[in-house]
Order: C-alpha cells, then structure tokens, then sequence
C-alpha cells in the first residue's frame, strides 16, 4: 500500500461495505464482527453512545424511536430524524455509517485513510451528490470522486472477466434504488453509454408491500400497530423475502391479539403482491435503451447486482423483459464495492491499473430557464448538456435579454427532465449586464432583432460533479460560476464535529457484545413463550458475563451466545417452537472452553 490508503465504500440503503486495491487485487474489507456487509442502520443508546451496523438494525424493533435506517433516500433533502433527545440529518448518520466504515479499513491496513472514492445511484442529483460528500468530511474522509454504482459494477465485472468485448445492461436494484446503465466494455476501457433510474425504488419497498399484503390477507390493520410492530412485521417481511431465494413456501406468522397469525409465501404470491413495483422496472430499462439507441438484440450480456437482485422473481421478470438470463458471475452483494475499490487503485495510481480508462455521463440534463412567451410566468428549461453526454463535456449557447430597455440578464441554472423549471433542481444564478435592447428580444436562443448582440452561456461540467458556466457579454465581459459538490467550510465542519464528538461510538472491542445483545433483544420481541423464555435466561446470563469484564471470559461468551442466538432464530424460522431449560454454569464456562452452557 501507498503511504496515503485510498479505499472504496458502497454506501448502501440497507447495507454498506468497503474495499481496497492491495498487493494485485481488489479485497473487501471486513468489520468489527468479521462480516463485509454491515447494515446502514443507527441507534443513539440510552446512555448517549451511538450504535452502528448491526447493533442498531436490531434495535429497530427493541428501539424505533431512537434508530434510524433507510436514510439514503433522503440524502439532499432537509429531513431530520429524531433520535431519543438527539436530531440528526441523513448525511450526519451516513458519517456515522462511513466513519465505521474508515475504522474498520485503518483496523485491516494498519495505517491511517484519509481518502475514499464512494459509489452513488446514477440518477443522483447534484444535492444528493452534495450531501455524500459532505457524509465523507463528517466522517474524516476526503471524497474527491464520486463513481456512479452501475459503472462500479461494470468496472469489477471487466476485472473479473478480463478484456473482454461486450456490451452490457447493468440492473443495479439495491435496497433504496434503481439504476439501469448501458455500458460498453473494450479492450482496457469502460465506457457508460446510457443511464436511467428510480430513486424510490428498492428492495425496502418490496418489504413494506409485502407486510401490508400479508396484514390484509390476515385481516391485521398495518396503519393502527404500533410502530414497534410495523417495524417488527417489515423485518418479517424481509427475513422470507430473503428466504425464498433458496426455498419455497416459507411461512410468515405474527403474534396478534394473542394467537398466532400465519400465511405461506410463494415467489409468485410475491408478483402478485408486489405487481407495482415490478411495473416500475419497465420504465427505466426502455429509457436506457432508446436513449442509446439500442434494441435488446444488441445486448451481449445482462449484470444483476445490488442485494435486491437476489430476489428469484425479480431475477425472472428482468430476464423475460430482456430475454437473457443475468451473468453467473454478477456477484450482487459485493460488485459495488469491489468496484469502487478499482476506482479508488485507479485514482491512487496503482500500477496494475494504470492501463485502465473508465468514461462516465452526465446523469441529468444541465440548462438555463428561459421566458416562456405563451405562460411569461411558467418559466422553460433549455437544455445546455443533455443527459447520458460523455463527461466531461464543455458546450456553449447564444441567448438573448428578454425585454427591451433591459440593463442585465439573470441566468437561472437547472437540472432535471422537465419542460417546466419549477420542476427541476435549481442550482444556482449569474448576473450579467447587458446593453438595452430593442423591444421583441427575449432569453432564448432567437434573436428578436439580428442586429443585437448575443449573450453566450458555456457549460463545462466533468466526472466529479463539478460544473462550471461561463458567461460573455457582447462587450466580451466575463462572468463565472463554479457549482461544485458544496463541501461544507472547514468552520462548519469542525463546529459540527465538536457536537457530534459528545455522542460516542463504541470501540471496536464491543461492537460484538452490544451488537449480540441488539440481536437478542429483538429476538425476544419477535417470540413467544419457549424460546422467548430461553433468550431472556439467555441473555441475563450473557450481561453478567460481560459484568465481570475479563475480555477472554466476555469472548468466550460471546461465541455460545451467538450459536444460541443463531439456534433460536432457525428454530423458529420453521415455526418450531419449544420450551427450554437454561440453567448456566459460569464456573463451567470458565474451565470448560467446549462446553455450551
């Protein structure tokens, strides 16, 4: 490794992970628990300390009130979540989720990092794109580049496979979105094509239909549980979506007014349930393909990843749309990462990939509004660089002041799709002046009078996300604008840091023990009877072994109460339940290392 360790994050809806490019290769990089994925979920504790990963998923249930999770889809926006006594923005928890995430890379490297290269949706607007970045500062990372997660993809795949010739749709279906890219991959070079996308579209939508499918085919009212119980029913919901990738019918039962309440699910139970949401697919698949004006015959290969595509129906209705099975070796959980992992080599200047160029586009279209002349007050955007241009780009066009006797111009900057500005993102304005003009003359691209002098607007945008406009008045005066990523000031940072820095994560050395004790806690709520009565002894005996503080003892422990944890959640994943004695005995605990108690 390089003296300044540069790592790649995929900061995921539901989960996130990390990668590195190290002694040839692309590694995913493992957590405090010894796993890669660790759940984009956070909980502020009772005492103060911030849980990160799988701890606070757990205490979703347990906790609802003081967890938050599912934030990604809110980066950019002003939402705030309010945890216990604690408000906390979406792109401050996503710092939590990265500095994690950074922790857990300096514990495997053994040196600092102090860079990242972080994956986000293609269709990521620039304040969502803003707002990562600002996650990355939070978080003590410098995120220079940003890499779209279907080009991510890509890359890992043209790794993987070598330099191969194909043209590829890569379906990136995660938790909280849906990418789809066209992306051309040659000899030493990954170039996107197209891109398309539904920001609210994601397996935590497919566990929310399903909960509520499942409440009205059981007669249960979703809206009047408590949220508690919503929370308990929508991890249910995605425990058997998850199960029925291996088997089928996987049975769905919930505690309610005191009986059990049961319903098998079937992979075609689940079309039926969730039809929506398989109609939303449809959508950005043939925008891709006709903005790059492609039919499917002229696919070589279909790339499922993000963990969504797991999911055997969705893997079998994007296959009969396209009519080709998705690559074997697509590697859904973890292509992201590896992928950013090669960007954050390629950046770093790795000698191994030195050869490699990788070419994106601009997600978006980038304008300026101009004077509508049948609705004066509905401005129109007028497109400068049009969605899916290969960046970077720098092009240029003439317009012209909108009234007579006007002294200056304001150029409104846009992004988005929409004819109509109000429907698109504003980005930002440059004022101009202008010398007075003859009645008839508008902000467009025609002039009013030949005989007047234009206003030429240049737009020069590039990979990262910085955009550039350059304004030239008939005088040849200039006046620019740059719109970057806006990273907040260093005073701001620091002033943030120093609130945040009250509320403490937990070292390493305890993530296990509070991450097993979240487990447990929600396994209780999710029982009855036996096995609630098993992981409450279970869990009283583990405290106390964790009271005595002797780190072998506590890791001792910690291993039959995972195993214990793991036997009960099998055991009532089939419906089994049964009545169990616990009786522990810490003496034999200590003496006896095989022994589970």
């Amino acid at each position: 490794m390089s003296d300044m360790a540069i790592i790649g994050i995929d900061l995921g809806t539901t989960n996130s992970l990390a990668a590195v490019w190290k002694d040839g290769a692309c590694q995913l990089i493992p957590n405090a628990s010894g796993a890669f994925l660790t759940p984009s979920a956070v909980s502020v504790d009772e005492d103060g300390s911030i849980l990160v990963g799988r701890a606070a998923k757990d205490r979703l249930i347990s906790h609802p009130e003081r967890t938050a999770a599912r934030f990604k889809r809110y980066m950019g926006t002003d939402r705030v979540f309010q945890l216990g006594e604690h408000r906390f923005t979406p792109e401050e928890l996503s710092a939590l989720i990265l500095r994690s995430l950074k922790e857990d890379a300096e514990a495997y490297l053994g040196e600092a990092v102090t860079e990242a290269v972080i994956s986000v949706p293609a269709y990521f607007a620039e304040p969502q794109r803003s707002a990562t970045k600002r996650a990355g500062q939070l978080a003590g990372l410098r995120v220079e580049r940003l890499v779209n997660e279907p080009t991510a993809a890509a890359m890992s795949a043209h790794i993987a496979e070598g330099e191969q010739d194909k043209v590829c749709l890569v379906f990136d279906f995660g938790g909280g979105t849906l990418d789809v890219s066209l992306v051309e991959r040659f000899e030493s070079v990954v170039s996107v094509t197209a891109v398309s996308g539904d920001n609210n579209l994601g397996g935590t939508d497919f566990d929310l239909m399903i909960a509520k499918a499942f409440c009205r085919e059981t007669g249960i009212d979703f809206g009047a549980l408590s949220r508690q119980k919503q929370e308990l029913l929508v991890q249910q919901a995605e425990t058997c979506k998850m199960a029925l990738s291996a088997q089928e019918p996987v049975f769905m039962a919930v505690e309610n007014e005191g009986s059990t309440v049961s319903l098998p699910l079937t992979n075609q139970w689940l079309i039926q349930a969730c039809g929506p949401l398989f109609q939303r697919m449809k959508s950005p698949i043939r925008q891709v393909l006709s903005d790059a004006g492609m039919s499917m015959d002229e696919l070589d290969e279909l790339v499922m990843v993000g963990g969504s595509s797991h999911m055997p129906s969705v893997k079998s209705y994007v296959s009969r749309l396209l009519k080709r099975e998705p690559a074997a070796n697509s590697r859904p959980d973890t292509a992201i990462a590896l992928g950013a992992g090669i960007c954050a080599g390629m950046k770093a200047r790795t000698a191994e990939l030195k050869e490699f160029v990788l070419t994106d586009v601009c997600p978006f279209t980038l304008g300026v509004a101009v004077v509508n002349r049948a609705y004066p007050k509905q401005l129109l955007m007028s497109p400068i660089i049009e969605r899916n241009c290969v960046l970077p780009s720098s092009k240029e066009e003439i317009y012209y002041p909108a009234h007579k006797d006007q002294k200056d111009v304001c150029i409104q900057i846009y992004q988005g799709e929409n004819m109509y500005c109000a429907d698109n993102v504003f980005l930002g304005s440059i004022n101009m002046e202008v010398k007075q003009q003859k009645a008839g003359a508008f902000l467009g691209r025609e002039a009013g009078d030949k005989t007047e002098k234009p206003v030429r607007v240049r737009f020069t945008y590039d990979i990262n996300g910085l955009l550039e406009v350059e304004v030239v008045n008939e005088a040849g005066k200039r006046a620019s604008l740059v719109l970057k990523n806006r990273d907040m000031t260093e005073a701001e940072a620091q002033a943030r840091l120093k609130e945040l820095s009250v509320l403490k994560l937990h070292p390493r050395e305890l993530e296990r023990p509070r991450a097993l004790i979240a487990r447990a806690e929600r396994l209780y709520a999710a029982t009855t009877g036996g096995p609630r009565q098993y992981v409450f002894q279970m869990l009283n005996w583990y405290q106390s072994i964790l009271d005595r503080q002797d780190p072998l003892l506590a890791a001792k422990a910690s291993a039959r109460m995972e195993q214990a944890l793991a036997q009960v959640e099998a055991a009532t994943g089939t419906g089994e339940l049964w009545d169990v004695d616990f009786d522990p005995s810490l003496d034999d605990m200590e003496h006896e290392e095989d022994e589970t108690p």
